[in-house]
């Protein structure tokens, strides 16, 4: 007979004595069980004892965590989170150095527990912490030549503890004073600091500008970007990695007006030569988080360029007007003439006609053309790079096509300011960074104009791909989507370079793009004869009923799910799974994300289907409503979902991939009884039809399907039919 299921035997440990195998009977009240353990050991006080994880976590069992214990779990007495918090509180005060670090060792790992945490902060921790790096290292700076390694360990664990303990949300950053934040910034100046300080420093800092505007404020006056700069030169990743985070924080957190000014002293400092050769090509791989704060610095790079994507020309603006002339000039290599020469509609005649051979929509006026936003103005800024800077194939292209007079000219005017828009489109300039994607490009950190270079390759391969479709002005949408797709195509192979990139682009012809097509429509052929459609018809409800079984099998194997924090690095996750009887959501914390899957009997929370009243998605979801500046962003908006119970209470998720947001979403709707309406759904279904219907139609290759049945046959005259078997 198997055991009650809120019996759990674990092994119980106490310093100097052997382990004690018991019974824990999850009913009873957790004071009841140690009180029972202390008897045991003839312990007396036992509300001054506390049961933990003996693992390396060492985490205190609580009434809310204790169903997280397992059979055959190992657990440790020792003293209550109040009595260890006090004891810890007196011991970093005291005066000997060797007992003072030993005490601080043991206050930096005991800060990761929540539990611990909060009676430590209680006792007003924080603040003693804050005190002992405003003054209490003052003392030992005349130690500090002797001690250093001593000195660089005491601060670099008070700090630790100060991390740990500030990552669980409880105190809040606005509490920090002048004195606390010019002496962490001090340390981030120094040129030989202890790593672990410098670390902890610099995620102090990154966590302030974050977390709190008025702390921006002051961190950006004790920090300067040149002082961050030599961080990067180093040899250790984790270091760049924070220094990089630091520099996006105070861009991300900067207001509108001085975001350019940055920009200006970020290229001044050599910002991004100095990541392309110490980061991006060093031999180091990069990691994930590296690759975030890269992508991060990638998208505020490329939103500096949204105040001139929506900025409108004004036609009165004679400086604006004048670049337009300019662009006028390199093509047609016009001497400036005199304002006397000839009559104004002669001079404006030959204007006109040279606005026509530049490709602008409105000839009298080409001004106009730059009112449409987005790309605003950003459209004639990529012209005039182009035409000053590849001056060579910027006439070329002009020349090449104001010659023509078969109407295959491609418009340079229209062509730029809708690839314009389409570039801006494509590198999602305006929009916040995502909390969870990498996608950086190695190519756009090798030149300090680079989204304008990525316009002149960009705008050469227009041209060539209009003149290898043998275009004409009515074509116009249809080239636009075929250079979409090359540029797209091309992105994903990840160049390292815009040379690369440009090779890429060159092997991705017009021919070569009609091949991809026709290879991808081969393989979602659909064919529309009516028969045909019959037959999908009635077979579209099994590969319905497949893919929602397959769906609910998913959610049986469950997810893991990561909980968004202001500090990025410090993940917490939570993982859910379905039970195999379809009726129980299974769910709870992880302190790491697992290698395989986790079982539904170890997730201490349990959420009944039948109490799901709904599924909402999106901005609809609870926690998008509370999120704040950095995560409210399309790409987290997208992967959001929440489930609806009883009493108005919501179990919220944000999905690791949008693959995993249809898994569940899809899953979550047909446990309800109501479509999946999915991408992914739609997808499989067209791919899975698609295959059954070419095995069912296999043996009907090369032979013609009528539209209309054949007639049936005349009866025969008798029914004497005799088969001979044999």
């Amino acid at each position: 007979m198997p055991p009650p299921a809120d019996i759990v035997k674990v092994a119980i440990e106490w310093p100097g004595a052997f382990p004690k195998l018991m019974e824990i009977d999850q009913k009873k009240p957790l004071s009841a069980i140690i009180k029972e353990v202390c008897e045991g050991w003839s312990l007396g006080n036992h509300e001054n004892f506390a049961l933990q994880n003996a693992d390396s976590t060492n985490f205190y069992i609580t009434e809310k965590n204790r169903n997280d214990i397992k059979n055959g779990s190992i657990l440790r007495l020792t003293t209550s989170p109040s009595q260890t918090a006090a004891q810890l509180h007196e011991r970093i005060q005291s005066s000997s150095m060797d007992a003072k670090l030993e005490a601080l060792k043991d206050l930096a790992n005991s800060s990761r527990d929540v539990t611990f945490a909060q009676e430590f902060i209680n006792l007003d921790g924080i603040s003693l912490l804050t005190q002992m790096v405003e003054s209490g290292t003052e003392r030992y700076q005349k130690l500090q030549k002797i001690m250093k390694p001593c000195f660089g360990d005491l601060l670099s664990f008070t700090l630790t503890a100060f991390v740990e303990l500030m990552d669980h949300g409880i105190v809040s950053w606005d509490t920090f004073s002048v004195a606390f934040i010019k002496k962490i910034a001090g340390y981030v100046n120094k040129s030989a600091m202890d790593t672990a300080v410098l670390q902890r420093s610099l995620a102090i800092l990154e966590s302030m500008v974050l977390n709190s505007q008025d702390l921006y404020q002051k961190v950006a006056q004790e920090i300067t970007i040149g002082q961050l700069i030599p961080h990067l030169q180093g040899t250790d990743q984790d270091i760049q990695t924070y220094t990089i985070a630091v520099i996006n924080a105070l861009f991300l957190k900067a207001p509108e007006e001085k975001r350019q000014e940055m920009a200006h002293i970020l290229a001044q400092k050599q910002l991004r030569s100095i990541i392309l050769s110490n980061v991006i090509r060093s031999p180091k791989p990069i990691n994930d988080e590296m690759a975030h704060q890269l992508y991060v610095l990638q998208v505020l790079t490329f939103n500096l360029l949204e105040d001139r994507m929506m900025t409108k020309m004004d036609p009165q603006d004679q400086a604006q007007r004048d670049i337009i002339f300019e662009l006028r000039r390199i093509a047609f290599d016009v001497e400036c003439e005199p304002n006397n020469s000839g009559s104004i509609e002669k001079r404006k005649s030959m204007y006109t006609r040279d606005y026509k051979k530049l490709g602008f929509i409105n000839h009298v006026n080409p001004a106009v053309d730059f009112t449409q936003i987005p790309p605003g103005m950003l459209a004639l800024d990529n012209m005039l790079y182009f035409a000053r800077h590849h001056q060579d194939a910027y006439i070329r292209i002009v020349l090449e096509n104001s010659s023509r007079e078969d109407k295959h000219e491609c418009p340079f005017g229209r062509s730029s300011i809708e690839l314009t828009k389409m570039l801006c489109e494509i590198l999602k300039v305006g929009e916040l960074p995502s909390e969870n994607c990498h996608d950086f490009h190695p190519m756009f950190f090798t030149h300090d104009r680079s989204f304008e270079e990525f316009f002149c390759i960009c705008i050469q391969l227009l041209n060539k791909t209009w003149k290898e479709m043998r275009a004409t002005s009515e074509d116009f949408n249809k080239v636009m989507q075929v250079v979409r797709e090359q540029i797209m195509r091309a992105l994903t192979q990840k160049p390292n370079s815009l040379d690369q990139l440009k090779s890429r682009l060159q092997n991705l012809s017009y021919t070569e793009i009609l091949k991809i097509r026709q290879s991808e429509r081969m393989n979602q052929e659909d064919f529309q004869s009516r028969p045909i459609l019959e037959l999908r018809e009635k077979i579209q409800p099994e590969i319905m009923e497949l893919i929602k079984q397959q769906r609910l099998n998913r959610l049986c194997d469950g997810t893991c799910f990561r909980k968004i924090s202001s500090r990025r690095r410090q993940d917490k996750f939570w993982y859910c799974r379905l039970s195999p009887n379809h009726k129980v959501l299974h769910y709870g914390d992880l302190e790491e994300s697992p290698q395989g899957e986790v079982p539904h009997d170890s997730l201490q929370d349990k959420l009944p289907v039948a109490d799901i009243k709904s599924v909402v998605t999106g901005k609809d979801c609870p926690h998008m409503k509370e999120k704040g500046a950095l995560k409210q962003n399309k790409e987290v908006l997208e992967l959001a979902f929440s489930i609806l119970y009883e009493s108005d209470e919501y179990l919220n998720f944000i999905a690791p991939d949008k693959h995993e947001y249809c898994v569940w979403t899809d899953g979550l709707n047909a446990l309800l009884g109501k479509e999946m309406t999915s991408d992914f759904t739609k997808s499989d279904m067209d791919t899975l039809l698609s295959m059954e219907m070419k095995l069912r139609l296999l043996d009907l290759e090369n032979i013609q399907i009528p539209e209309a049945p054949p007639p049936i046959p005349k009866e025969p005259s008798n029914y004497d039919f005799v088969y001979d078997c044999n």
